[in-house]
């Protein structure tokens, strides 16, 4: 700490090229935790998704239903302890740019194995009590202003009401969840309200969209997902069952591995900050060479002057990467800047972890060099040179 005015001297010697280094700093910082962001955005759901749990859907497609019997085969499969189902809805709300997602499902069973979606337990017993009753994020509720009661029409290019009206719901409850990277845009409603309406149509009747089932130990899951595809082998309707982050996994990287092309893009930028940092650093040691010499003959060793660089580069890169991360996180905390399109929005504790590593590794990669090319330099040269 003796050190710091010293350091705060030489920095300030050059303001400019200070503070022209440590804004491009915590510009990198700021992109940085914008690229975490949409990284995390668009694997939305695999961090939350349960180790315990596993999805199973038609062999052939995500899109093509299965037979509301399976529940029962499912249920009776040893190490299956919990089962729910869904059916995607795929309905908007008003006009088709209202889209977010929403299902049919079976309240108790589907609360149960997302413990996750919390709300009153007033709303709850409502919910369930009420066969036109849907309880909805509090994202979604907060952007389209709905409130407890109120009576929402929304239409589904999928399933069709027989008379062409709007399904309507009653927003029973409003959840919120303590878990970071939980999905709380989507809506859900009674399954058994869309199963009666269909009640005469056999190709939707009695047919749901994926089944979720809580698993007794997750190390057997893939032993326990082979078994319940061998149930219904060479059936009109085969299955597909692996756990539900792998589903999850799966369904993000349809649109790339986004993950894998933001961190490319981190780096790239890292890599070049570290360019501009490290001549700024250099181009700062070359013209205090003699100032340099003065201390080692002052009595300065090797090991404070190196000491003395690394402390002046680190500190450049933890005032700009420090502001960058800070601002990065208050633009991110305002939310999904797309009006939807990520409904997961946020910077993960593990990333603003890692962005304070790189700002240390940053700070002691630029000043690496310069400082063991000041540390050993001989006094008669450094008296010498004129900068």
């Amino acid at each position: 700490m003796k050190f710091l005015p010293l350091v705060w001297r030489n920095l300030m010697r050059r303001k400019v090229r200070t503070i022209v280094t440590s804004l491009a700093i915590m510009v990198a910082f700021v992109l940085f935790g914008a690229l975490m962001a949409i990284r995390a955005a668009f694997s939305m759901g695999v961090e939350v998704a349960g180790a315990d749990r596993l999805m199973t859907i038609h062999k052939v497609s995500l899109i093509q239903p299965l037979p509301a019997s399976y529940a029962q085969r499912i249920r009776a499969v040893e190490g299956v302890t919990d089962l729910t189902h869904a059916n995607w809805f795929g309905a908007y709300y008003q006009d088709p740019s209202n889209f977010f997602a929403n299902m049919a499902v079976d309240p108790e069973s589907w609360l149960r194995m997302y413990p996750e979606f919390e709300m009153p337990e007033a709303q709850r017993t409502a919910w369930i009590g009420n066969r036109t009753g849907a309880i909805v994020g509090i994202d979604t509720a907060t952007k389209f202003g709905w409130k407890i009661g109120d009576r929402v029409p929304l239409m589904s290019p999928i399933y069709r009401r027989p008379d062409g009206s709007p399904w309507e719901f009653t927003i029973d409850g409003i959840y919120d969840s303590p878990v970071q990277g939980t999905d709380k845009t989507q809506l859900f409603f009674h399954w058994e309200y869309l199963n009666e309406t269909y009640r005469n149509v056999p190709a939707v009747n009695n047919q749901v969209g994926w089944y979720v089932m809580r698993v007794a130990d997750p190390s057997s899951s893939d032993q326990l997902a082979k078994r319940i595809d061998g149930l219904f082998a060479n059936s009109p309707a085969e299955t597909k069952t692996a756990t539900e982050k792998a589903f999850v996994s799966d369904f993000a990287n349809q649109v790339g591995d986004i993950g894998a092309i933001m961190i490319a893009i981190a780096s790239v930028v890292m890599f070049f900050i570290l360019f501009v940092a490290g001549n700024a650093m250099a181009q700062s040691i070359r013209e205090r060479t003699n100032e340099l010499g003065v201390l080692k003959t002052l009595g300065y060793g090797e090991g404070r002057i190196l000491a003395l660089v690394l402390l002046e580069s680190c500190v450049i890169a933890v005032v700009g990467g420090g502001i960058g991360l800070v601002l990065a996180w208050m633009i991110i905390a305002q939310g999904d800047p797309t009006g939807g399109l990520l409904p997961v929005f946020h910077l993960p504790v593990r990333d603003l972890f890692i962005g304070a590593a790189l700002i240390v590794l940053l700070g002691l990669g630029t000043g690496m060099l310069p400082a063991f090319q000041a540390s050993r330099m001989k006094i008669v040269d450094a008296l010498r040179r004129t900068g």
